[in-house]
């Protein structure tokens, strides 16, 4: 484990509109390894949303700004697999005419770690004491894993967690049918595919289905809810951050 680093805090838009509590949960894991932590607060969207939509120009205009708050930062840290490859893999394309903003974008990109992905593979940290009794499934979200390469990190972390059994769903690396403007775009093929994950959540038998972008947890959590399901939906910061 690296001794203290200093970690600035990249909360993405849902988290801080929607489930700020899955920050908070990130900040305690984090507090409770006996980091620094620091989070800008004139921090905005990355860019994800123009970007995805194809418009390059307004996702510029975001990109621009973030490097401009985090190119001080040493570890940047976010709760979410899809900014994380916004910032990681498109800053650097985004700005490919312009040397000297595609150099800042790659230093920032280089510094740039979802969470789990921070924990495991940077502090080497596996075990931060949590404890959560009962059964939980894992949802394994696209960009985290087919960009980031993010897969066996978070089980790791919830093996570890006392009282907590791990089972996997099957297809547990199949689309929810959240992906951003996907889901608008193509609501009746959206709601098939969460609906076809929420089976196979109800048959792995777990009463929680875990994550790590809060954009596929709420598409997962609106479709059980609609169904009446008994199946809690939770950010995998809020399972590392419990103690009871």
């Amino acid at each position: 484990m690296i001794a203290n680093p200093r970690v600035t805090l990249f909360i993405q838009c849902l988290v801080d509109t929607v489930w700020p509590h899955v920050g908070e949960a990130m900040v305690r894991v984090l507090a409770g390894l006996g980091l620094e932590l620091e989070c800008p607060t004139d921090q905005t969207c990355c860019g994800q949303p123009a970007f995805n939509s194809g418009f390059r120009r307004e996702a510029r205009v975001a990109a621009r700004r973030f490097i401009e708050i985090f190119e001080t930062a040493g570890a940047i840290v976010s709760p979410s697999g899809s900014c994380v490859h916004m910032v990681r893999h498109h800053y650097p394309e985004l700005f490919k005419d312009e040397p000297q903003w595609r150099e800042r974008a790659q230093r920032v990109a280089a510094r740039t770690y979802e969470f789990t992905e921070f924990l495991v593979d940077r502090l080497k940290v596996e075990d931060v004491g949590a404890r959560f009794p009962g059964r939980a499934t894992y949802h394994d979200s696209c960009h985290l894993l087919r960009g980031l390469r993010v897969k066996e990190q978070p089980r790791r972390l919830l093996r570890r967690v006392a009282g907590l059994e791990l089972v996997e769903m099957k297809n547990s690396d199949y689309c929810c049918g959240f992906g951003g403007a996907f889901a608008v775009k193509y609501p009746d093929i959206s709601a098939a595919m969460v609906n076809d994950k929420v089976d196979h959540i109800v048959a792995s038998g777990a009463k929680t289905v875990v994550g790590c972008d809060t954009g596929c947890l709420l598409n997962i959590a609106g479709t059980v809810s609609r169904r009446g399901l008994p199946i809690k939906t939770m950010h995998i910061a809020e399972v590392l951050a419990h103690r009871k």
